[in-house]
C-alpha cells in the first residue's frame, strides 16, 4: 500500500499534465538558447577567436547550429512516449516511430552542412547520405500518418474492452503508471551515461577519431531504443494476465520486433540504416492493419449473435 502511494505520488510529479506543459517551456527556452549559443561558438570558430580541433564539423557551418535545438526537442519527445505509455498503446508505439524520424531529420541538417555539390554527388559518401536521409524522412512521415489514421480507427462495439472488464483495464494501466514512472529515472541515468562515456572518448586524444563525431547521431538513443525493447517486452508478458486473444499478443509481439529493428539500425550506417527504419515501421503498419482486420471480423460477428438472438 505504501510502495503504491509513492509510485502515485512520484507519476503525479513526474508525468502530470502540469508536468509535460511545465517540461515544454523550459525545453523550448533552452532548445531556443542553445541554438543561439551554437551560432556563436561556429562564428567564433571562423574568426580563429577559438580553436576546437579540425575534426569538429557541427562548427563548421551555421546551417550544423540547427542540429542542437533539434537535440532538446527529442528529449522533450522521449519524455512524451513515456508520459503516453499508460494512457494508449498504438500512441506509444507512433511516439517510437516520430522519435526516430527526428532522428533523420536532424541527421539531415549534419549532412547538408557536409554537403559537396559537384557532378559526382552519387560517388560521395557525404552526398549519397544526404540523399538516403532526405527520401526516408519523407517516407517515414508517410508512414507515421497512415499509423496513426489506422489506430485511431476501431470496429469495437464498447470502447475499452481491450483487456475483458473495467477491473482488468484499471489493474493494466496501473502496471502501465509503475512502468513510466520506473522509465524516468532510468533514462536520466541513461542519458547521462551516454553523454559522458562519449565526451570522455572526444576528450582523449587517443580516441578522437572520425568515429566519435559520426556516432553522435547515436548518443543515448542506441541504449534508449534497448531500455524501450525491455520495457515492451515486460509490457507483453503481463498483458498475458489480462488477455488471451491471438491477434492482439500478436500486436504486441509485432511491435516489439519493430523496436528491435530500429535498435539494430543504429549498429550500421549508409542505405542499410535507412532500409531498416523504413522496415521497421512498415512491419509496424502492416502488424496493426492486420489486428484491425481481425477487430473487424470480431465485431461483425458478435453483431450477427446479437441478431441472431
Amino acid at each position: 500500500m505504501a510502495l503504491n502511494k509513492i509510485f502515485t505520488s512520484l507519476y503525479q510529479k513526474l508525468l502530470s499534465d502540469k508536468t509535460k506543459k511545465k517540461g515544454e517551456r523550459v525545453i523550448l527556452i533552452i532548445a531556443i538558447a542553445s541554438f543561439i549559443i551554437h551560432l556563436m561558438v561556429i562564428f567564433l570558430v571562423d574568426l580563429e577567436v577559438i580553436f576546437l580541433g579540425g575534426s569538429a564539423e557541427l562548427l563548421q557551418n551555421p546551417i550544423a547550429a540547427i542540429y542542437t535545438p533539434f537535440s532538446f526537442i527529442l528529449v522533450y519527445e522521449v519524455y512524451l512516449l513515456v508520459y503516453y505509455l499508460p494512457k494508449s498503446f498504438t500512441n506509444y508505439i507512433s511516439k517510437q516511430y516520430e522519435i526516430i524520424t527526428l532522428i533523420i531529420i536532424r541527421r539531415l541538417f549534419k549532412d547538408l552542412s557536409n554537403l559537396t555539390l559537384t557532378t559526382d554527388w552519387f560517388s560521395l559518401k557525404n552526398d549519397l547520405q544526404f540523399t538516403y536521409d532526405i527520401i526516408t524522412s519523407l517516407l517515414l512521415f508517410f508512414l507515421i500518418f497512415q499509423f496513426l489514421a489506422k489506430s485511431k480507427k476501431s470496429y469495437l462495439s464498447k470502447p475499452n474492452n481491450e483487456y475483458a472488464d473495467d477491473a482488468n483495464i484499471s489493474r493494466f494501466i496501473k502496471i502501465k503508471k509503475v512502468l513510466a514512472t520506473s522509465l524516468i529515472p532510468i533514462l536520466f541515468i541513461v542519458a547521462l551515461y551516454s553523454l559522458s562515456s562519449w565526451s570522455i572518448g572526444v576528450l582523449q586524444v587517443e580516441n578522437n577519431s572520425e568515429d566519435l563525431i559520426d556516432n553522435i547521431n547515436n548518443i543515448f538513443f542506441e541504449q534508449f531504443f534497448t531500455v524501450l525493447i525491455i520495457a515492451d517486452v515486460i509490457l507483453l508478458l503481463f498483458s498475458f494476465f489480462y488477455t488471451d486473444e491471438f491477434h492482439k499478443v500478436i500486436r504486441n509481439s509485432g511491435f516489439i520486433i519493430s523496436t528491435i529493428l530500429i535498435r539494430l539500425s543504429f549498429s550500421v550506417d549508409g542505405l542499410l540504416n535507412n532500409l531498416l527504419i523504413v522496415s521497421a515501421i512498415i512491419f509496424g503498419l502492416l502488424i496493426l492493419l492486420i489486428h484491425n482486420k481481425f477487430e473487424e471480423q470480431i465485431d461483425l460477428e458478435n453483431s450477427s449473435e446479437e441478431k441472431t438472438d
